[in-house]
C-alpha cells in the first residue's frame, strides 16, 4: 500500500451561513460555504484511485454515480443542487484544464443487488474512470440478508474494476427521525469491512451527517423537509467528496525512495 494520506473529512459548515445575505437571485447551494469540515473527525485514505489519476493526467475525468433516492433532490433545480452535480462543480474548480463529467444512474428503492444488475450496461455507456456507489439504505429497510448484501458489494466492485473504473462507496445518510426505525448498523459495518478487504475508499456520509446533527450545523431533526437546508447539505457532500477523490488519486502517484546506501533515488 503506497503512502498514507490523512484526509480531513467531516465537519460543520460555519454558522455565518445564516448571517450572509446574498439576495433572492442566489440559490442556497451557490452561497459561499467557506467550511464544511468539523474538528476532530479524520479518515485515513490508504487506497489509491489509479484510474482517476490516469484520467486526470489525460485531461478527462468521467464519473458515474450509482445510487438510490438520497442521491437526488426534488424540484426543477434538484439535479443541479444534488451532490453529484456539486461534485462536478467542485472538481472542475480544483482541476483547471481537466474536462470533468459526472453522470448519474439514480433511482429510488433499489437494493445493492438490484444496482449490480445495471452496472454492466451503465458502465459501458458512461465509460467512467470512477464509479461512486451509494447504497445500503434500501437493503436495511427491506432487511436484506447481510451475506447477500456483502456478496452484492463484492460483485459490484469486481464488475466495476473489470470495466476499468475505480470505486468509492458512499454509505447511507443519517436521519435522527428514522434512526430508531431503520437498523443500519449491520449494513454500515459490512460496507466498512468490504471496503477494507477490497481496498476501496469509503465516504462516511452517515458519520459525517451525524456529526453535523450533534453539533447543530444542520437541523436534521425537523419534521418538515427544508429544501434550502438539503441543498446546503448536498453542496457540502459534493465538496468533501471532491476532496476525497483528489486525495485518493494522489495516493496512486509513486514517490521516489532514496537509495539507503548511495543517498540517490533508484535508477540514478
Amino acid at each position: 500500500m503506497k503512502g498514507r494520506l490523512i484526509f480531513l473529512l467531516a465537519l460543520p459548515v460555519l454558522a455565518v451561513l445564516g448571517q450572509i445575505v446574498l439576495g433572492p437571485i442566489w440559490p442556497a447551494w451557490a452561497q459561499p460555504l467557506t467550511e464544511c469540515d468539523a474538528p476532530n473527525r479524520m479518515t485515513e485514505i490508504d487506497f489509491p484511485l489509479r484510474q482517476v489519476t490516469r484520467a486526470i493526467a489525460a485531461k478527462h475525468l468521467g464519473i458515474l454515480v450509482v445510487g438510490a433516492g438520497s442521491s437526488q433532490l426534488p424540484g426543477a433545480a434538484g439535479a443541479k443542487a444534488s451532490y453529484p452535480a456539486r461534485l462536478q462543480v467542485a472538481l472542475a474548480a480544483k482541476l483547471p484544464g481537466v474536462d470533468v463529467q459526472v453522470a448519474t444512474d439514480v433511482k429510488p428503492k433499489r437494493t445493492a443487488a438490484e444496482m449490480v444488475k445495471i452496472l454492466g450496461p451503465s458502465l459501458a455507456a458512461a465509460k467512467p474512470a470512477l464509479m461512486i456507489w451509494q447504497t445500503a439504505t434500501v437493503d436495511a429497510m427491506q432487511s436484506v440478508d447481510p451475506d447477500q448484501f456483502s456478496q452484492a458489494l463484492e460483485k459490484g466492485i469486481k464488475i466495476t474494476r473489470s470495466a476499468g473504473a475505480d470505486v468509492i462507496f458512499i454509505n447511507p445518510q443519517y436521519s435522527p427521525r428514522t434512526e430508531s426505525m431503520i437498523a443500519l448498523s449491520t449494513y454500515l459495518e459490512i460496507m466498512r469491512w468490504v471496503a477494507l478487504q477490497h481496498e476501496t475508499p469509503l465516504f462516511d456520509r452517515f458519520d459525517l451527517m451525524k456529526t453535523w446533527a450533534d453539533l447543530g450545523t444542520f437541523d436534521l431533526y425537523s419534521a418538515t423537509k427544508k429544501l434550502d437546508m438539503a441543498e446546503r447539505v448536498h453542496d457540502c457532500l459534493g465538496r468533501l467528496l471532491a476532496d476525497l477523490v483528489l486525495e485518493a488519486s494522489k495516493a496512486s502517484v509513486p514517490t521516489s525512495v532514496p537509495n539507503s546506501e548511495s543517498g540517490q533515488e533508484p535508477g540514478k
